[in-house]
């Protein structure tokens, strides 16, 4: 019923820049935070941004200022706008929301994930 739907991946030249989009529905509990990991052929999953219901923003080492992440609460959507992307950021990038239910368990739910590639 959850679903995370991930959109503006594709291949861009080196220094190029991408937004991504991922827009939540069915939800019926409280969303904590929503954000983005990305994966690359041989490495683990790693954090690039998160933003919680507060507005924290959290962004991983690697950016470095590149990426800035947002949301429309509206529409329970959350972006990532990727400028000046180098070939390293080449990976599949998933959504993730995490929420919490009305006893506090902790919910979380990953997008089906959207590759970006960035050519030399």
């Amino acid at each position: 019923q959850v679903q995370l739907v991930e959109s503006g991946g594709g291949l861009v030249q080196a220094g190029g820049s991408l937004r991504l989009s991922c827009a939540a529905s069915g939800i019926s509990f409280s969303i904590n935070a929503m954000g983005w990991y990305r994966q690359a052929p041989g490495k683990e999953r790693e954090l690039v941004a998160t933003l919680t219901s507060g507005g924290v923003r959290i962004y991983g080492d690697f950016v470095k200022g590149r990426f800035t992440i947002s949301r429309d609460n509206a529409k329970n959507t959350v972006y990532l706008q990727m400028n000046s992307l180098k070939p390293e950021d080449t990976a599949v990038y998933f959504c993730k929301l995490r929420g919490s239910r009305y006893d506090g368990l902790r919910l979380d739910y990953w997008g089906q994930g959207t590759q970006v590639t960035v050519s030399s």
